[in-house]
């Protein structure tokens, strides 16, 4: 029994849709799911256009390749809290008879510099925290290979690449998810 429906109400412009499956073996044996076996195409028009199913791995190349980007940007904005925290201690000044001068407080770097690396810790703390719950939430909502004991129920979300955009034409999907030897098609 393969049981599939949209994740979401409503499908994002130019997006990845995303269905969500259940797989229930109602045989004697166990069955084997493959997320190989599973084929996408799109209709527009009297045409069909094949689609990608995106597998789990290639989520996590996509979420490790997030968290790189956003580890090279968090440490451009660290690294700009620190040069501002260490010019922080500088100033200057102007008299009442027009005079001016600058100084320099080791008190106000020192707080300026401790902030700094405070907020450069959070915010790579964060950037680390983020990417650990992202590659969790895939782990646990990504349909991937399973066998399937008798009885057993699995399933999971199933990627597919972003359809051909059509100008705004109508669009259906038909998706063919072959577990053990049957061909189910949606």
């Amino acid at each position: 029994l393969v049981l599939v429906r949209p994740a979401s109400r409503e499908l994002q412009a130019n997006g990845r849709p995303v269905f969500i499956i259940g797989i229930n073996n109602l045989s004697k044996g166990p069955v084997d799911f493959r997320v190989a076996q599973v084929d996408g195409t799109q209709h527009v028009g009297g045409s069909d256009y094949p689609m990608k199913v995106v597998t789990y791995e290639m989520l996590v190349q996509e979420e490790k390749n997030r968290q790189v980007a956003m580890a090279i940007l968090g440490g451009v904005a660290a690294a700009a809290n620190t040069y501002s925290a260490s010019r922080a201690g500088y100033g200057s000044y102007t008299t009442p008879r027009g005079r001016t001068g600058t100084f320099y407080s080791p008190t106000a770097a020192a707080i300026a510099q401790n902030n700094a690396a405070v907020q450069n810790e959070a915010m790579i703390g964060a950037t680390i925290e983020q990417g650990q719950r992202n590659m969790a939430n895939l782990e646990q909502a990504v349909i991937k290979d399973n066998t399937l004991l008798p009885g057993e129920w699995y399933g999971g979300q199933l990627h597919i690449a972003p359809p051909v955009d059509q100008g705004g034409a109508a669009k259906a999907y038909t998706i063919v998810i072959t577990v053990g030897g049957d061909q189910h098609v949606i």
